[in-house]
């Protein structure tokens, strides 16, 4: 499982007025924590701030989290040029968040893809919005897909977000979202399929226990990749043991690997 660490996103308080100050001790703090939790590339946002004022803030984020941590970032942004600037500074291969099926979200960012290699989060929308049936979902996400093989990007470097509802408006969405996975799986060879958590628990009494089942059902429908909080302990040791059971660890390494480290040990 690939593991985009969440913390670093100027939509909590404590980071957006980090990024108003420039204050790189909070942000070297956030990214140290969640480069030692085990996080593979860090997700950077500041899309609180001013359209004008993002790219900027952008581009100092990227490199305080760069000069904390050696590792890949998850540059996120509706903002094409908030992308382009933090793209611009960004070491080593990056993963644009996002591009998706809306034309002109699309148009924009396409072209930040190829310059710089990037892996890239595929939103499953499009013009129309979020799609509010399996068949649409399906659809859309074929569509997707296709226009970003055929501009060149290989299936390997896409990640598919599937964009699952809120089971407390749509209880249908859940299980939408694992057969849409299942669906393009079998599809696009190489595809990966990643989701953020909170959406599925939105409107409901102590989300974590939604989102954690979300993740260990989503694994065996083809989930390989997640945006979270990677402090979450309790998350990761459920991921290495749903992977373990999925037959997506061969003969348990990882598990064995955790257990040792002292991951599987939690006081939750």
């Amino acid at each position: 499982m690939l593991i985009i660490g969440e913390r670093i996103n100027s939509t909590r308080k404590s980071i957006d007025q980090a990024v108003r100050l420039r204050d790189s001790k909070a942000i070297i703090t956030e990214a140290r924590r969640q480069f030692e939790a085990g996080a593979h590339f860090l997700d950077v946002n500041c899309g609180s701030l001013d359209i004008t004022e993002e790219p900027e803030a952008l581009e100092w984020l990227v490199k305080v989290v760069q000069e904390a941590v050696q590792m890949p970032l998850c540059i996120d942004s509706p903002n094409a040029d908030a992308l382009g600037a933090g793209l611009a500074v960004h070491q080593g291969e990056p993963m644009i968040n996002s591009i998706s099926g809306e034309s002109e979200r699309f148009r924009k960012v396409l072209p930040l893809v190829r310059q710089y290699d990037a892996r890239v989060v595929a939103l499953c929308l499009d013009d129309r919005g979020i799609p509010q049936n399996l068949n649409n979902a399906i659809e859309v996400g074929c569509r997707l897909v296709d226009s970003l093989l055929q501009a060149g990007i290989p299936a390997e470097r896409i990640y598919l977000d599937p964009l699952a509802r809120s089971v407390a408006t749509s209880p249908q969405a859940v299980l939408d979202t694992l057969a849409l996975m299942e669906n393009l799986h079998e599809k696009y060879s190489g595809l990966h399929f990643v989701s953020g958590l909170s959406n599925v628990s939105f409107g409901l009494p102590e989300r974590r226990h939604l989102n954690r089942a979300y993740v260990v059902m989503s694994i065996v429908s083809g989930l390989d990749a997640v945006i979270m909080d990677p402090i979450d302990g309790l998350m990761q040791a459920l991921i290495v043991a749903a992977e373990a059971l999925a037959n997506k660890d061969r003969f348990c390494l990882n598990y064995i690997k955790a257990n040792n480290s002292g991951k599987l040990t939690i006081n939750q």
